[in-house]
This record gives C-alpha cells, sequence and structure tokens, in this order.
C-alpha cells in the first residue's frame, strides 16, 4: 500500500516538475489563470428601454455579454471602420514611416490634411481617430497598401483572421455602401483587438491633442467627437460612428475597479445618452467574482 502512494506522489510531482541539465527546476502543467467574471447581483434590474437598432455590453477579460440587443444584425459601420483601418495600417507601416499626401479625400469629417502635406503614419492614426478623418483614412489606405482595393482586401482578410463572421468592408472611412456592414457582436471583437495595441489604445482615449507635420510649420487640432470622455468614470474611448444611414454608432470602453466592459450601440438616436445608461447599468447590476 505503502508502495503504491509513493509511485502516485512521484507521478504527480513528475508532472509538475523537471529537473533540467542545468539542474534549474522547470514548472509545467500549471493550472489555467482564473479571471474574475460577472454575475448578477441579487437586487439585479433590466436597463430601461433603448432606441439603438443593436446594441451589446460585454465583459472584456472573459467576453461574457451583460445585456444584448440583435447583437447579430447587420448594420451599417460608418467610422467604427477606422478601427480596423487602423489594426491593418499599423500590419502594413511603421508608426514612424512618413508619406506625402497624394490626394485628399474631403468628404465628411477631417482631420485637415491638404494635398503635398508629409506626415507620419502616426500622425494619422491620430487624425483618423481622435478627429475621425475621413481623409486620414484614405491617406493611411494609400501609403500603406499599393492601392486602395488591395487595403480593403486586406481589411477583410483581418475580420476573418479576427472570427468577425458578419462584417464586410467596402471603404477605409466607414461610407454607407450595401457591401460595408457589421454587427453590435463583431464590434465588440475589433475593439478588443484595437484597444490591445498600446499605441491605438492611448489614441482613442485622448480628449484632444494637437500635433504638426514633419516640418512643424502646418498644425492640426483634433477635438474627439466623444463626448462620453472626461464625463464617464472610467471611460477610455473607443469610436464614434455616424451616417445618414447608419444613424448613431458607437463603441465605448470602461474600466472600474480593475473591470473593464465594451459597449456597443448601433442605430441610436441617442448614442451617448444610451451608452452611458448601460454603462451605470452594468456596473451597479453586475458584479466580478473569481471562480
Amino acid at each position: 500500500m505503502r508502495l503504491v502512494i509513493l509511485v502516485l506522489i512521484l507521478s504527480l510531482f513528475a508532472r509538475v516538475v523537471v529537473i533540467g541539465k542545468t539542474n534549474q527546476l522547470l514548472v509545467i502543467d500549471q493550472p489555467p489563470k482564473l479571471h474574475p467574471y460577472p454575475v448578477a447581483r441579487q437586487n439585479f434590474k433590466y436597463p430601461p428601454a433603448i432606441s439603438a437598432r443593436s446594441a451589446i455590453v460585454a465583459d472584456l477579460q472573459t467576453g461574457l455579454t451583460l445585456f444584448e440587443k440583435d447583437p447579430d444584425a447587420l448594420h451599417l459601420p460608418a467610422s467604427t471602420t477606422k478601427l480596423m483601418t487602423a489594426l491593418v495600417a499599423l500590419e502594413r507601416c511603421s508608426p514612424d514611416e512618413i508619406g506625402e499626401v497624394s490626394a485628399v479625400n474631403r468628404e465628411g469629417t477631417q482631420m485637415g490634411l491638404a494635398q503635398g502635406d508629409k506626415v507620419t503614419v502616426r500622425t494619422l492614426l491620430w487624425g483618423m481617430l481622435v478627429a475621425s478623418g475621413n481623409d486620414a483614412a484614405y491617406a493611411l489606405a494609400d501609403f500603406c497598401s499599393q492601392s486602395l482595393t488591395a487595403f480593403v482586401v486586406s481589411m477583410n482578410q483581418k475580420a476573418k483572421e479576427l472570427g468577425m463572421r458578419r462584417t464586410h468592408y467596402q471603404n477605409p472611412a466607414g461610407f454607407d455602401s450595401r457591401d460595408q456592414y457589421t454587427t453590435a457582436r463583431d464590434l465588440t471583437v475589433l475593439a478588443k483587438a484595437a484597444v490591445a495595441n498600446p499605441l491605438l489604445s492611448k489614441i482613442v482615449a485622448t480628449k484632444n491633442v494637437t500635433l504638426a507635420d514633419v516640418s512643424g510649420v502646418k498644425v492640426y487640432y483634433l477635438e474627439n467627437i466623444n463626448e462620453l470622455l472626461g464625463e464617464v468614470e472610467g471611460i477610455e474611448g473607443v469610436k464614434t460612428g455616424q451616417t445618414e444611414g447608419a444613424l448613431e454608432n458607437l463603441i465605448t470602453k470602461t474600466t472600474r475597479g480593475g473591470h473593464t466592459i465594451i459597449g456597443v450601440v448601433l442605430g441610436s438616436s441617442d448614442r451617448f445618452g444610451e451608452s452611458k445608461t448601460l454603462i451605470e447599468w452594468a456596473f451597479k447590476n453586475y458584479q466580478w467574482v473569481v471562480p
């Protein structure tokens, strides 16, 4: 009996440690790190009705859904598209790479580019994600790809890689198109990928910033469209979007007490008010526990 117990103990110990040739103790088969997960509080209350056609609130760490309203319905993404444009640009270009603006898309919101401006990719990222500049989105596609078509192909490839199964892009800025669509659920995936990049995470959480071209002569004054920055406790971006067809879209990231939620509202008549309502509701009605 003692021999059997000894064999079992040695067998278990062998799975935990290995003595290498250098006499180093190598730990293997460690149990996975357990993350706190959200559970409804005892006095849980459902959120008030919202006008958004589609919405979702999810825990960033575990991916668990706290609230949803038609989260898989196809919807026009508007300028939430620019998060994907940023990811693809950074895969193809260095942030410090310099380019010259050859043409300017002047439709919709602008960061203030002009033909001939010499700027870094980093500056364009700020202009695209803070001021939601359509001019910056098209300049990035031009800088970081052989053609606009090739860049959009890369955007769709990236969407597939991320598992965004109901998303398709037709342009880098978010202009309405029959072939440009996404879902609230897919946008939580995109937002998580974007904020995992330290540069992008910093940019989307910035309320305003002043930048210059490489000569230091031309200045760009950028103001974030996201009205919740500085107003809602713990909010850290992420991206606004608005077109005639999409109505009002907003992706938010909010951290309180070490816990982070991603919220998405699409087709809203009050994206800031409804996002704020869902954020406050989530932290009031859920608590995070360790398994």
